[in-house]
């Protein structure tokens, strides 16, 4: 039943995408009947290829309700909005390719997933249920989620760990090591059933953004940017849909002010009207069926008696389009994000172009786990998640600007650009193409 509904999603949404602007969007009910069939198969399919190329032969998850971890609420069913009480996750590879065993030391069964394994009556401490499971299956590697650089693998408290080790026999001791690159690799890796939908996900981003900056919303001389930014989220809102951070929408103009990048991020100005000429920059994102988008376009208010895009911006545009080239055309199994990103921005230096490159993963998080791929602040390299090399079948946020001295404004315009798309292992594709030109308001 569930594999019907989720064929059915990708094809009356592909159907629905060339009617109308907006894709199709599934009631809850049968959102909830896509997470975990996406989830099932994951756990079948994908975990096991992910605990033996990580070593890890058991993989214990703990969370207590209200404080879980990372890891564990992307293993959640869809009618489980937060863990219960304390859950316990823990996954068993007896090797020879036979299945992982599944198993939750909790009071109650995860879903159809996880079944519980915790006797009261035998084991009145829920602490000695698992000790009782891990000296049963005697594993040579016990992993745990903690981690220095990556705080999505860092999600075992420290009181939790106190109370496993106090409990768990001293022999086992050594055999406890992190499982942060299981932790990236689940996080990280996207199903075959996931990158069949990502694309209409990122197209119900594209068609909210580029409706909400457009003569639907704005009107020159009246509509401020906050205006804009509030306007997305209730879109968003009315299609019961969710984002996962507050967008925002920027102007660059001809005027005597200086326009930095870091405004996008840390020092907003107070809402500014919007005026015909302006060059407009959103950042927004939006989350469904438990994934994610994060696009930053381009748009410019048209004066009176225009009919394009000066040719200035659009020289400039080219230049940031051609910096997503340079970079993904580098995206190379097995380097790492420090080693991308060197290479990007020489060759881009090369080709006179002024870059600044701070991509990053994106999947069940918007800013994921995997390697970084540059910080806005720190182009010289990311010490520790920068280290981190690309695997196959991961997702990224190709964010970047590029700076071009503008002669008809006096000043340097810095085109922000940022789209999604996969590594697939051999190359790099957009999920939903990316924006090519700069678009106008009113639209041409």
């Amino acid at each position: 039943m569930r594999t019907i509904i989720l064929g059915i999603f990708l094809l009356v949404s592909s159907f629905s995408s060339a009617q109308t602007e907006l894709p199709y969007i599934l009631p809850v009910k049968e959102r909830a009947a896509v997470i975990d069939e996406i989830l099932e198969d994951r756990m079948d399919n994908l975990l096991p290829q992910l605990m033996r190329r990580s070593g890890l032969d058991m993989w214990v998850i703990i969370s207590r309700e209200y404080n879980e971890d990372p890891v564990m609420r992307t293993m959640l069913p869809s009618t489980w909005l937060n863990a219960r009480r304390r859950t316990i996750m823990v996954f068993y590879d007896p090797g020879n390719e036979a299945p992982i065993e599944k198993v939750a030391i909790a009071r109650y069964a995860v879903g159809r997933l996880l079944q519980g394994a915790w006797d009261i009556d035998v084991y009145p401490d829920q602490w000695e249920a698992l000790v009782s499971l891990i000296e049963e299956k005697n594993p040579q590697k016990i992993g745990i989620n903690t981690s220095d650089y990556f705080g999505l693998a860092d999600g075992l408290v420290h009181t939790e760990y106190e109370s496993m080790m106090e409990k768990l026999p001293e022999a086992f001791h050594d055999r406890v090591v992190s499982a942060e690159k299981l932790a990236i690799a689940w996080l990280e890796t996207r199903s075959q059933k996931e990158l069949a939908m990502y694309p209409m996900i990122c197209r119900m981003g594209h068609s909210i953004l580029q409706e909400g900056l457009s003569e639907k919303i704005i009107h020159p001389g009246i509509t401020s940017t906050d205006d804009v930014v509030w306007a997305l989220r209730q879109r968003v809102s009315d299609l019961g849909l969710a984002t996962w951070f507050h967008p925002t929408v920027a102007i660059q103009r001809y005027d005597p002010e200086n326009f930095d990048h870091l405004r996008t991020f840390s020092k907003r100005p107070d809402e500014r009207i919007i005026m015909p000429g302006d060059l407009l920059h959103v950042d927004f994102g939006i989350t469904y069926l438990r994934l994610n988008t994060d696009q930053q376009q381009h748009f410019y208010v048209l004066k009176p008696g225009e009919a394009d895009v000066p040719e200035y911006l659009k020289l400039a545009f080219e230049k940031a389009n051609r910096l997503q080239d340079i970079l993904v055309s580098n995206f190379t199994e097995g380097l790492s994000g420090n080693e991308i990103l060197q290479t990007s921005l020489d060759q881009a230096k090369a080709e006179g172009i002024v870059p600044s490159i701070y991509t990053h993963p994106i999947g069940v998080h918007g800013h994921a786990a995997g390697p970084a791929i540059g910080m806005w602040d720190k182009q010289e390299g990311v010490k520790g998640t920068g280290d981190y090399i690309m695997y196959p079948n991961t997702a990224y946020s190709i964010e970047l600007n590029a700076s071009s001295e503008i002669e008809e404004w006096g000043k340097i315009v810095r085109i922000m650009l940022e789209e999604d798309g996969v590594f697939d292992g051999e190359k790099f594709h957009f999920l939903d193409g990316r924006q090519e030109e700069i678009l106008t308001i009113p639209r041409r």
